[in-house]
């Protein structure tokens, strides 16, 4: 059961990945979390690096996705001003979220890559689906009220993980 909680990859931050090396992996599709995954849970509008990442992603024949599992004004916020489609109120870890994006992009499970900061939703959710994932340290230490039973319980599956095997960040994939 541990196994569906372990990440394929562990990454410094999701700014490293580049369509290069999404490519050699074989995927053309990637779907990434919005909060503490790409920008500060209480911070409003997104970055020129969120959104230069966005675009050179995409100039590169990479699809993108915001899956997030906040409101729809918060997502739909970021969305529009980097131009990139989004499923907001996505229930992560709940199949469905992962299976409307997959179908509104025209993508599969075995092209895609999950990127997020949480193990119990992103991570989780993402394999269960059979994407790769890569999980991300959090952009800010603290968090949001609802996200923090979920890193009490990051915390214990993490420790358990680098039991069982090498868990280390890396900088790209």
């Amino acid at each position: 059961m541990l196994k569906n909680f372990s990440p394929d990859k562990m990454l410094t931050s999701p700014f490293g990945i580049t369509a290069d090396q999404l490519r050699k992996m074989g995927k053309t599709t990637v779907l990434t979390d919005l909060d503490n995954t790409l920008l500060a849970w209480d911070q409003l509008d997104a970055t020129d690096e969120i959104s230069n990442w966005f675009r050179i992603l995409e100039e590169d024949g990479i699809k993108v996705m915001i899956v997030s599992n906040n409101n729809e004004e918060r997502v739909k916020r970021v969305a529009v001003a980097t131009k990139i489609p989004y499923l907001a109120k996505a229930k992560k870890p709940l199949a469905a979220s992962f299976q409307k994006a997959l179908a509104d992009l025209g993508s599969t499970p075995e092209e895609t890559v999950m990127i997020g900061d949480q193990i119990m939703t992103d991570i989780f959710g993402g394999n269960r689906q059979k994407l790769t994932t890569v999980f991300v340290r959090p952009v800010k230490d603290t968090d949001g009220f609802a996200t923090k039973f979920n890193r009490f319980m990051e915390r214990i599956i993490l420790k358990r993980l680098a039991k069982k095997s090498e868990l280390k960040w890396e900088d790209s994939l």
